[in-house]
């Protein structure tokens, strides 16, 4: 022991063992005087031995608890270990920074065991054996690594062939099996086990490789097929109740878009299809206007002239030109973003006929709402769509929009054209200043009022709430946003209808291709117009003479007019005065006056939208008048009929299409979508996306009526499949 404290001096707290033991000598006699002696370094993660040759390490087989490392110091070492010669070449045992040569046990002492086990990470390590010395403590109980604490490794210590027998296949860290090398290293490596496994995992991966995006755009391309606006998250649903694994969101979106480039063609090629559909259409439906501009393409500083970048495209058919005419002099402009592979924005000028239908008439795909694609559009839309003079503009306060109406020479100036602004826009503007839905509430009612004394009315009311409401407001012009200072231009429409349009005209066109988008726009307009041409048609031949709409107006306002008093006191210039006589639960006047010959009456409905109020009705009822001729044409079903008279024609097949020799068109790299990562909106929700209290609510996954997102059928359960299945 001294000479192990002289030798090994950085080891600063050595420690003695001693134990008597029964040990036979060489000539078999037992000697029980016999001592065995270790030396214990608690600050080492090693022992220590005062001996100046590398021991061989083999530690015995049996695990027992032992607090030290031991040694026979006497000598007394059996046949197959002698100190003196080297470890084998293939094993390595390194020992820790500090500590002299490692103290190993004698084999032949089957009662004690080092207090270290294997590594427990279980890893292939090769040759090298590493080893770790636990503690020095006095007292403990010895432990197998995880992997080997369910298995019998009394059973293992049998011969080769029990070991085959027994479903374990095995072999030591060199590549041997069989027990001798068991007993010389007491590690072992369990390869296989035919038995039942008990160790799954309690979830799946988050990343299953083998259901990639081509997997899920197989599965998903009939709902794709059937709808391709279909919500993301329903593709997620349906894909994992039918595999049992959720994929990420932006597999389903790639899987997406893979879908409808096989259903509709490349989202690249798209672009180059662009051209040859332009002169198809002309040739199909002539004076179909269609206006594509190109950007050159640069490589190295040089133009290249076979290719050019997509820039914007405007495009209108025949029958949306000739359907103006017989609409309502207003026209609503508005954009929407594009949903597929490249980014842009579609824009749409919107219509409505006397029958209150919506009907887009012209179109754009640009780089994004600015003023100069505004001006693009604008421009053309003037020229070639709605030329009549006094015609009202309805759309949100974008300064692109503002910028292309105020240029002198665009011809949207007054009394050429007049401007509105949608009253959605503006409430959700003024929701980002002032929270609170009873308050923006009382601007929209101010905005809908049809006189100047119901607008004082909510105004009021507005001001009372706070003062600083009513000076946000004051800042826009009343004659953009009020009715009644638009002299009757707006015909009663407050909002741009840009919603109402992509859900029931153009449902899914902005996850399509290009391409694909314009051609959807030519077939769901055909479609249109011979729908709304029948009804139209039928009505006619039943002998109505007025639209649905304006017919269902006048019988309620008929039936408030019963009980309205009549005065007349200009019986050649039609001019009465009408006092109400029971409480009509909206705002009232009490008594109005009325003017047949003008069409104006002191509630603003006569005005605003231009067919009789109840008040003129009870005077026509009065003076034994019809109220007919008190109609403007555009509620005529004759006009409605005209909006729809001119048809489309079938398109002719691409392979009948003229041939482009021009340049070949392709996207512009720098409207691609984000390579990685879950695809960012490019939407920017404000309270105007909130849901409409008055309409019916909808599911948040499959947006269809009548249950919610909590009882959605497509909602997968908590076994991964759909709660209808």
């Amino acid at each position: 022991m001294f000479l192990s404290r002289r030798q090994f001096p950085e080891v600063r707290t050595p420690e003695l063992l001693a134990k008597l033991v029964d040990v036979v000598s060489s000539s078999g006699g037992s000697n029980r005087n016999a001592t065995t002696i270790a030396a214990v370094a608690g600050s080492s993660s090693r022992p220590a031995v005062a001996s100046s040759s590398a021991p061989v390490y083999e530690p015995p087989m049996q695990p027992v608890a032992s607090p030290s490392f031991a040694v026979d110091l006497s000598g007394n070492v059996g046949d197959e270990v002698r100190y003196g010669e080297h470890i084998p070449t293939e094993v390595h045992c390194p020992t820790p920074a500090g500590v002299g040569d490692g103290l190993f046990d004698d084999p032949d002492d089957d009662d004690v065991e080092p207090d270290m086990i294997a590594d427990e990470s279980g890893d292939d390590v090769g040759t090298t054996v590493p080893t770790r010395a636990i503690g020095g403590s006095s007292s403990g109980t010895q432990q197998y690594p995880p992997h080997f604490s369910s298995l019998d490794l009394d059973a293992m210590r049998q011969d080769d062939n029990d070991l085959q027998a027994s479903g374990f296949g095995a072999r030591d860290t060199e590549g041997s099996a069989g027990m001798n090398e068991f007993q010389r290293k007491g590690i072992w490596e369990v390869k296989r086990y035919n038995g039942p496994h008990t160790c799954l995992a309690s979830s799946i991966s988050s990343d299953h490789r083998s259901l990639d995006y081509h997997v899920i755009s197989t599965f998903v391309m009939p709902m794709v097929r059937a709808d391709a606006g279909v919500n993301i998250k329903v593709l997620q649903n349906a894909t994992a109740a039918h595999f049992g694994f959720r994929p990420t969101y932006r597999r389903v979106w790639m899987a997406k878009q893979k879908a409808v480039a096989v259903i509709y063609g490349d989202w690249d090629e798209s672009y180059n299809e662009l051209p040859r559909w332009v002169l198809g259409v002309q040739l199909t439906m002539p004076g179909t206007v269609a206006v594509l501009r190109t950007c050159p393409v640069r490589v190295g500083g040089q133009v290249d002239d076979s290719q050019v970048y997509f820039h914007r495209l405007f495009w209108t058919f025949p029958p949306c030109i000739q359907a103006f005419r017989h609409c309502k002099p207003l026209v609503s402009i508005d954009g929407t973003h594009l949903y597929g592979k490249y980014g842009g924005t579609l824009l749409v000028a919107i219509a409505q006929d006397g029958n209150s239908n919506i009907l887009p008439v012209a179109f754009a795909l640009v780089e994004g709402e600015n003023a100069e694609s505004w001006s693009f559009f604008l421009s053309h839309l003037r020229e070639h769509v709605t030329p009549q003079l006094g015609l009202l503009v309805i759309s949100d306060r974008h300064n692109g929009i503002k910028a292309a109406l105020e240029a002198p020479d665009g011809g949207w100036l007054p009394p050429a054209a007049y401007r509105a602004f949608c009253i959605r826009h503006v409430a959700a503007n003024f929701a980002l200043t002032f929270k609170g839905k009873d308050a923006r509430r009382l601007l929209v009612n101010a905005a809908y009022a049809k006189t100047e004394v119901e607008f004082d009315y909510w105004f009021d009311i507005l001001r009372s709430e706070n003062p600083a409401m009513c000076d946000w407001a004051n800042r826009i012009e009343y004659s953009l946003w009020t009715q009644h200072c638009d002299e009757g231009r707006r015909f009663g429409h407050m909002t741009t209808n840009i919603s109402e349009c992509v859900n029931s005209i153009l449902k899914g066109v902005r996850n399509l291709p290009v391409c694909s988008l314009v051609k959807a726009t030519y077939g769901r307009l055909a479609e249109l117009f011979v729908r709304k041409g029948r009804e139209a048609e039928a009505q006619m031949g039943t002998g109505q003479q007025f639209s649905q709409y304006l017919v269902k107006c006048i019988e309620a306002n008929l039936r408030t007019a019963r009980h309205f008093t009549v005065t007349v006191y200009d019986r050649d210039n039609s001019e009465y005065t009408v006092a109400e006589t029971t409480p009509t639960g909206s705002f009232s006047l009490g008594t109005y006056r009325v003017s047949l010959g003008s069409k104006t009456c002191d509630c603003g409905y006569f005005q605003a939208l231009h067919f009789p109020c109840p008040h003129a009705l009870a005077c026509c009822a009065y003076s034994r008048l019809t109220w007919q001729p008190y109609v403007h044409e555009v509620y005529q079903l004759s006009s409605v009929f005209g909006v729809y008279q001119m048809g489309f024609a079938p398109p002719i097949p691409e392979g009948f299409w003229p041939p482009y020799a021009g340049p070949t068109v392709i996207p512009d790299p720098s409207m691609r979508r984000a390579r990685e990562g879950r695809p960012r909106s490019t939407r920017i929700r404000t309270n105007m996306d909130e849901a409409d209290p008055n309409r019916p609510k909808r599911c948040g996954l499959c947006r269809q009526p009548g249950h919610t997102r909590r009882s959605c059928p497509q909602a997968a359960g908590p076994s991964g499949t759909a709660r209808n299945q």
